[in-house]
Parts: structure tokens; sequence; C-alpha cells
């Protein structure tokens, strides 16, 4: 009796186990469903930041070459694996969108090599080749020094604090634009929803600390843009009182 009651818990564990693995893989694309959605309906770009989608696709391709490095749960690999194709169906819509709207026939290609426009591209194809260059710069260095454990650890940092300030590029858009109109809360809320769930994961999980520190930094971001949108909200209410 106690036998079968042990392989029960066993059993649910494992299912459990499961649906954490589930939720940690796709969990993260997600949040950009309603924003994705949201630009769909609206045909415009400008209450979204591209520039998560840049901190995003350099943060996962880091954790990648993390991964080689050390090689922690597989369901973290996959997390990042599609993390990135979620950054650039994301970017793929913003671009379509912008040719869609733009008036003028000047276009800004990578090829161009004028910083002011960095990851302003014009078209998609200017992104995706970013996206291979640096991720052959990556390789290259990694073989260089995957057998130094201070560069691997380093590695490691450098793409979870990457990661943990990807909600910085939309708390400083929100504050230039003094409005958070045309971002969608519920992306927010689904990254802070999020971000508390895979935090509490990797310290389950004993995850290397680099994970669970910028977990909490994340959280933190999603804070402070959610009280932005309080803060905003309530500033348009006095102007227009």
């Amino acid at each position: 009796m106690e036998s079968e009651l042990d392989e029960d818990v066993e059993s649910s564990w494992t299912v459990l186990s499961w649906l954490a693995s589930c939720v940690m893989v796709f969990g993260g694309a997600l949040p950009y469903v309603p924003q994705y959605q949201e630009i769909q309906r609206t045909g415009n770009t400008e209450g979204f930041s591209t520039r998560v989608c840049l901190v995003l696709l350099i943060a996962n391709i880091l954790r990648i070459f993390f991964w080689i490095g050390k090689q922690f749960e597989l369901t973290l690999l996959l997390q990042s694996v599609v993390m990135i194709l979620t950054m650039l169906a994301m970017l793929h819509l913003c671009c379509a969108i912008q040719s869609t709207n733009r008036v003028s026939t000047k276009q800004h290609r990578i090829t161009d090599l004028d910083l002011r426009y960095f990851w302003s591209w014009s078209a998609f194809e200017d992104y995706l080749l970013f996206c291979f260059g640096f991720t052959l710069l990556c390789a290259f260095v990694t073989l260089l020094f995957l057998d130094w454990v201070l560069f691997v650890e380093a590695l490691g940092s450098l793409a979870l604090m990457s990661e943990a300030m990807l909600g910085l590029p939309q708390l400083l858009q929100n504050y230039t634009n003094r409005s958070t109109r045309g971002m969608s809360i519920k992306m927010v809320l689904l990254w802070t929803a999020g971000d508390i769930f895979k935090t509490t994961y990797f310290v389950i999980n004993e995850s290397p600390a680099q994970f669970w520190v910028c977990g909490a930094v994340q959280i933190l971001i999603d804070i402070i843009i959610l009280l932005q949108v309080g803060y905003y909200d309530q500033d348009s209410r006095v102007k227009l009182g």
C-alpha cells in the first residue's frame, strides 16, 4: 500500500515537473502575444521598443554558448531557442508595419554602418544579418576560451544580466514618451508573472546563481514599469481634467 502511494506521489511529481518545464520553455514567449496582436490591430509600433528584442536576442544567444560551456537544464536551452524565434517574429512584424507606414523612400541599412540608425534598420534581413554575425563572433570567442572556467562563468553572468535588462528599453521609452500608450499592459503583467515563476523555478532546481539573481532584477524592473502605467495614466487624466 505504501509502495503504491509512493509511486502515485512520484508520478504526480513527474507530471508537475514536466508541466513546469513546458511553462519555462514557452512561458517567456507568451507576454509578446498580446503585444503582437496590439501592433497588428493598431498598425503602430511606437508603443513597443524594438530594443527589447535586441536585449533578448543578445542574452539568449549568449546563454546558448553558456550552456555549451556549462551544461545546465536542457529546458533553459530550449527556452532560449524559443525566445530567439519569438523576437525575430516581433521584429519581422515591426519591419512590415513600419514599411507600410513609411512616408519617406529613404531606407536605413546595416551596410550603411551609420551608428545613428543602429537597430533602426528598414529591412528585416538586416536584423537577421546582425544576429548571424553576432553568433559567429560568440562561437569564435567561446571556442578559444571554452576551457577557461572564469570565461564560462563570466559569459553566463553577461548573458543573464543582459536578459535582466530586457525591460529597461521599454522603461526608458515610456519615460521619454511620458506615456505607456501603445504598450501592452498584458505583456508587462505576463512578464512579471513569468519572472516570478522562473525565479522560483531557478531556486527550487538549484540553477547556477546567475539565473536567480538576474531573475530578481527582472522582477524589480517589471514592477517599475507597472508603476509607470499608473503614474502616466494619472498624469494624463490630470491634463485632460
